[in-house]
């Protein structure tokens, strides 16, 4: 590898891509700001298809066999933890499962010399980190693909995942409203250097002083105006949820925010997602949550509604991971059209 309808798992009316113009193998993922829109589509269309063949169709794809995947983990987690080792298992390649505690990163080895070791023993790393400028060193220093697991600046992963589950529900991404109601942190920093290359419009509300990084803001501005989609930055949630198709929400106290929680709780009164909240969301309202949730964020009534996708968002990280451990494997050397043709 060089470096260079609802849960069905099939979109309706979604083909295979195979005019877009994609450069996908052997590429970083540390931000989807680096993606162009027929790369995310096509990145949605080969996760889509992989659920469709393994989970309903039950085929055995082995298209990493022989690969591993060096999992780095600063941060614990459950579902990009599970997404990322039944996902490549799955595809017959070997995770790798490394915390702080298991090897010697930034403690007896740096990252440059982290980078070049695993880049001569596994196919590609996946890190979960605190500083995003970790990632960055990684990729300047590995030989083998960076995946963004986390980072206190995005989590595309966890994106790809949102929008698989609502193209799933709603067949199409194109002119969707989603809201954002809560903190101004990585999660919605990938909606926003990706929304609008899909058509979709984003009403943000955040407490003041909890806003998004005025970098991300510029930037998704910048996108809005080129996609042609609205864009709204406000701290009334209810302005946020006005017509909106989707209300978002997460954590308010990430990791390594603990000793904030009694200012950030105060801060976010108000920011309850509930009943009341999507009186003025549209009439065919969904919630998102990308989980672990707290009632705080958002009610009971709502997350546990027929309208909360969030279950099935959760799985979804699995059928996403997979996408971008895929599209590195020598199968897809000739491109897009090929697996298009042989489907």
């Amino acid at each position: 590898m060089s470096k260079t309808s609802q849960g069905s798992g099939h979109i309706r009316g979604y083909k295979c891509p195979t005019q877009m113009n994609v450069h996908l193998k052997g590429r970083d993922l540390l931000t989807l700001q680096n993606y162009t829109a027929d790369e995310l589509k096509y990145l949605l269309w080969m996760a889509s298809d992989l659920k469709q063949r393994i989970k309903h169709k039950g085929e055995y794809l082995p298209l990493m066999q022989g690969k591993s995947l060096a999992m780095i983990f600063e941060k614990r987690s459950t579902r990009t933890r599970l997404s990322a080792e039944t996902g490549f298992a799955l595809l017959g390649g070997h995770p790798s499962f490394l915390t702080t505690q298991d090897i010697h990163l930034g403690t007896n080895e740096s990252l440059t010399d982290t980078a070049r070791v695993l880049s001569s023993m596994t196919n590609a790393i996946l890190a979960r980190v605190y500083n995003h400028n970790d990632l960055d060193l990684m990729a300047k220093e590995a030989t083998i693909p960076i995946i963004n697991g986390l980072s206190d600046l995005h989590h595309p992963l966890q994106i790809l995942a949102d929008y698989l589950t609502l193209q799933e529900y709603f067949g199409g991404l194109k002119g969707l409203t989603i809201a954002w109601i809560g903190d101004g942190n990585n999660v919605l920093q990938s909606f926003m250097t990706s929304a609008a290359k899909l058509g979709m419009h984003l009403q943000i509300a955040t407490p003041r002083g909890f806003e998004p990084d005025p970098r991300i803001t510029k930037i998704t501005e910048q996108n809005s105006k080129e996609y042609g989609t609205k864009l709204l930055l406000t701290t009334d949630p209810l302005e946020a949820a006005d017509s909106a198709n989707v209300l978002v929400t997460d954590t308010w106290i990430s990791m390594g925010q603990e000793e904030e929680k009694k200012e950030r709780l105060k801060a976010f009164q108000g920011y309850q997602i509930t009943m009341q909240t999507t009186k003025s969301a549209a009439s065919n309202w969904t919630f998102l949550h990308c989980l672990p949730r707290k009632p705080e964020e958002v009610d009971d009534e709502v997350f546990y509604s027929p309208r909360s996708l969030v279950f099935q968002e959760a799985e979804n990280r699995k059928w996403t991971v997979m996408v971008k451990e895929r599209e590195n494997n020598s199968i897809w050397r000739l491109g897009s059209a090929l697996f298009c043709l042989t489907l």
